[in-house]
């Protein structure tokens, strides 16, 4: 063993490092589902900032000091509150905010967001179930986003109003007819966040022999 691990040092020396890096700095997570379509597709892997919020121990969920708060806006991953799994959503609520959505249309502190058609988009993706998505821009309390909806799915496109408790979040898939969030898990404790995703780092069509989609590369998340 002592001459295997001599032997095999750089290595090890490497995969430590990364494990180090990967657990504490940064990290890259694939995006295997249509939740935050349109913003994210299927075959993603993004880059998220494991900085964002927290500072934690190496290799472990030890914090050891608050870097920043979410805010609304951003798309941040964290283990899901109902069962662990590792999710990908938007901050719709901070602590404090009073919000409702009402036949799909989100306010927040008694503001309703306002709504721009973008028209849709074709149904043969993953997760659409042959529906064709309707596309708008989304804009509320100071942050925007493109969303979109699938007619004919059912959803809880009406809640609230409801206050988002303190050291919590409301996450909502940019996806609202496809996506296991709030809505569904309830509010995101602080301590469940993970990282903060910031951009796209390649892409690759799941359904097209996994073929890169260039365009992708590189894309700033917003």
């Amino acid at each position: 063993m002592k001459r295997w691990l001599i032997s095999n040092r750089t290595t090890i020396g490497f995969l430590l490092l990364l494990g180090v890096f990967r657990s504490a700095i940064a990290d890259w997570n694939p995006v295997p589902t249509a939740s935050m379509r349109p913003t994210i597709v299927e075959g993603d892997v993004v880059f998220v900032n494991r900085l964002a919020y927290d500072m934690k121990l190496p290799l472990s969920d030890i914090v050891l000091a608050h870097m920043g708060d979410p805010q609304r806006g951003d798309i941040v991953t964290f283990a899901s509150p109902k069962d662990g799994t590792r999710l990908i959503k938007r901050v719709v609520g901070i602590p404090g905010d009073r919000v409702s959505m009402r036949d799909n249309r989100l306010f927040i502190n008694d503001e309703e967001a306002d709504y721009v058609a973008l028209g849709s988009e074709g149904a043969a993706h993953v997760g659409q179930q042959g529906v064709a998505a309707q596309l708008e821009e989304e804009s509320v309390a100071g942050s925007h986003r493109r969303v979109q909806w699938l007619p004919g799915r059912l959803s809880a496109s009406n809640f609230g109003p409801i206050v988002v408790p303190p050291d919590s979040y409301l996450m909502l898939g940019d996806n609202r007819d496809n996506s296991e969030d709030s809505r569904y898990i309830g509010f995101v404790p602080r301590s469940a966040l993970i990282a903060r995703a910031e951009r796209i780092l390649v892409s690759a069509d799941i359904k097209d022999h996994w073929q890169p989609r260039l365009q992708r590369f590189g894309e700033k998340l917003q």
